[in-house]
């Protein structure tokens, strides 16, 4: 479990404690709900990674929205959209192994995360990974509840292929930006965990885009 849910849990369930003591249970209900809701919110179950060459693992748990091909200054990219609801895991995972070569925090709106505008409106953390033969970018945006996005490792990190490196509490998405000659695996609708589905997979001789 991450340590934010024992931080509500606690909190909630010493508030329920009280209440009872000053009032009657029934008073007492509420906050026990709402610990039972952020312990089982703030969950962080084992995952296993996949392992082969030039895989490329979904960074959070969701439902698979978009996925479109866009020009960029740097070149063509793919972009996969995945939405997590309040009842998703929000624990995030990197895509791929590699060196952390940016990172950067964007201030922004709280639209609707199903909003195809909330990719480059919203508040979101833009993280860029480097490795196994490619560059891979993801960002964790937040949603329209979503108000604090967290993100562990520093600049120069050198992170594993579904290692933890954070969460977005809430309603929130995750955008992923592979290589144009990534053969996806994943199409809208389908729902990915974080880690454990892959999303795409380079060519065993690919090189940077």
């Amino acid at each position: 479990m991450v340590k934010d849910g024992y931080f509500y849990g606690v909190g909630l369930l010493a508030a329920a404690a009280l209440l009872f003591w000053l009032t009657s249970w029934p008073f007492a209900l509420v906050p026990v709900l709402l610990a039972a809701f952020f312990l089982w919110f703030f969950r962080d179950p084992q995952r296993t990674i996949p392992t082969g060459p030039g895989l490329i693992v979904s960074p959070g748990d969701g439902l698979v929205t978009e996925t479109v091909k866009l020009e960029m200054p740097e070149g063509p990219r793919q972009r996969i959209s995945i939405f997590l609801s309040v009842f998703d895991v929000h624990v995030n995972r990197s895509p791929i192994a590699g060196t952390i070569t940016d990172i950067r925090y964007q201030k922004g709106k709280y639209l609707n995360a199903m909003n195809a505008a909330s990719a480059d409106q919203n508040e979101q953390n833009i993280v860029t990974v480097r490795g196994e033969g490619c560059e891979v970018v993801f960002k964790q945006i937040a949603g329209l509840l979503a108000r604090r996005i967290v993100f562990v490792p520093r600049l120069g990190s050198v992170i594993g292929r579904g290692e933890r490196v954070g969460l977005i509490k809430f309603g929130s998405r995750v955008d992923v930006l592979v290589p144009v000659e990534a053969e996806l695996r994943v199409k809208p609708g389908m729902r990915v965990k974080g880690g454990t589905s892959v999303l795409a997979v380079l060519a065993a001789d690919g090189e940077n885009a």
